[in-house]
């Protein structure tokens, strides 16, 4: 049987401003990726966050952003590789803490928004974050996009690694993510993303922008926890693969 882990990034919430719906969506999802603080979330939120998903049996992963929060970590910044790696290392570090304290551990990081693009795209970046992944525990899964700068940088360095496939965002014939201020990046059609999300599973194919079909490797589907429609995605697509005979588990298999 065909099998895939259902992600979805969360704890993105910070002070008194709620983001997502992250407690309808974790019974429906296998790991978490969750904001450390410096795109969003904040000590309580990552601790609640945290709290959470051990109750309801999903993977901790850390979510490490660029310094942005008024940005959401979606802006591109000017950064050097030395800088990337401590980026990752010290959000790492601050939610392996929580997951300490819950009597667990991290199972894997995913950088977010900018820095995830940046480091696909850039060898150097992309080494510098594997180097920080590796830093903290040589153990962790270092969630990638898939065919990316990051992805052979892993292979490089012999870190763990699983490549991603994104069910509610648009692809180049590249195989990067379609820029957000571009119309059509954040597809919101469900029956679109379900129908997306089984064909990268099951026969590892995505249609682009343009209409070409290009080849990625599933090994984890991302749902975005600030997408409106995450819950509906989330809950859809997971018997979507159900029925497709796609079997739900966390990752590594």
């Amino acid at each position: 049987m065909t099998r895939i882990d259902l992600n979805c990034d969360l704890g993105e919430s910070f002070g008194a401003y709620t983001i997502g719906m992250d407690s309808e969506v974790l019974p429906y999802i296998t790991s978490a990726n969750i904001a450390c603080g410096f795109h969003a979330g904040d000590p309580l939120v990552m601790a609640q966050t945290v709290h959470d998903a051990v109750k309801n049996g999903v993977s901790l992963g850390a979510h490490p952003g660029l310094p942005d929060i008024m940005g959401f970590g979606r802006r591109v910044m000017k950064i050097t590789p030395a800088e990337a790696e401590a980026y990752i290392v010290y959000q790492t570090g601050a939610l392996s803490a929580f997951a300490h304290a819950a009597g667990t551990g991290l199972h894997h990081v995913k950088p977010h928004g900018a820095l995830y693009n940046m480091a696909a795209g850039d060898d150097a970046l992309a080494e510098a974050v594997c180097r920080g992944v590796g830093a903290v525990d040589e153990k962790l899964i270092l969630v990638v996009l898939s065919g990316s700068c990051m992805q052979r940088a892993a292979e490089r360095l012999g870190i763990r690694y699983a490549c991603e496939v994104f069910a509610d965002r648009a692809y180049t014939d590249e195989g990067t993510l379609v820029v957000r201020s571009k119309q059509g990046a954040v597809i919101t059609d469900e029956n679109e993303v379900i129908k997306r999300a089984v064909r990268m599973v099951k026969d590892g194919i995505v249609c682009t922008e343009s209409g070409k079909e290009i080849h990625v490797q599933a090994d984890t589907i991302c749902v975005h926890g600030d997408n409106p429609k995450a819950l509906q995605f989330v809950k859809n697509i997971r018997a979507s693969f159900t029925e497709a005979q796609i079997e739900v588990m966390a990752l590594p298999y």
